[in-house]
């Protein structure tokens, strides 16, 4: 495959050929995700993730890939979801930088908070149990997710409004490869 971040044809006309896409959707995403990384995209790994509860109650939040959005592109991955290990959200927390561990350990994410000062004076008072942040250990109600992709879809914009829309398909056999209308 000559270049699956854009094909070989993608420069020169815009558009996604199917033949040009690697056969397995988790590595064309990644193509795409280092394309926009050497274009300059600023976090190009961000994304919205959305669920329902079981009485079909939409939410969605904004947050970051952790593994793996060109311009005028957009990915959206569809499948079941599952909560990492304790011992990958572990390794995780370790990873982050300390500001940003007291700033968690601090905050219960979505709940009302009084005022910023509040969340600040929390920060605070870790900072000193934790001098430096990082000690500050990783709250059990912290952690992350894992999308198992059962479709992936892949948009490019086109100026004529014909934009390319590719699905893969998890079936028994592989992935399936095709061409949706825009």
């Amino acid at each position: 495959m000559a270049n699956v971040a854009y094909g070989p044809r993608w420069r020169e006309t815009g558009r996604v050929d199917v033949t040009d896409l690697d056969a397995d959707p988790l590595r064309q995403l990644s193509a795409w995700l280092d394309a926009a990384r050497a274009a300059g995209q600023p976090m190009p790994e961000s994304m919205t993730i959305a669920s329902a509860t079981s009485d079909a109650v939409p939410s969605a939040r904004l947050v970051v890939l952790r593994g793996l959005v060109p311009a005028h592109r957009q990915v959206r991955v569809a499948g079941p979801v599952e909560r990492v290990g304790e011992d990958e959200a572990d390794e995780y927390w370790r990873a982050r930088a300390p500001a940003v561990r007291l700033s968690a350990a601090a905050s219960h994410q979505s709940r009302v908070a009084a005022s910023r000062a509040v969340l600040e004076a929390q920060v605070r008072g870790l900072l000193r149990r934790y001098p430096g942040g990082a000690d500050v250990p990783r709250p059990r109600r912290w952690g992350g997710f894992r999308v198992l992709p059962s479709r992936v879809e892949f948009w490019q914009e086109s100026p004529d409004g014909l934009h390319d829309r590719i699905r893969y398909r998890q079936a028994s056999s592989g992935w399936i490869i095709e061409r949706l209308s825009p």
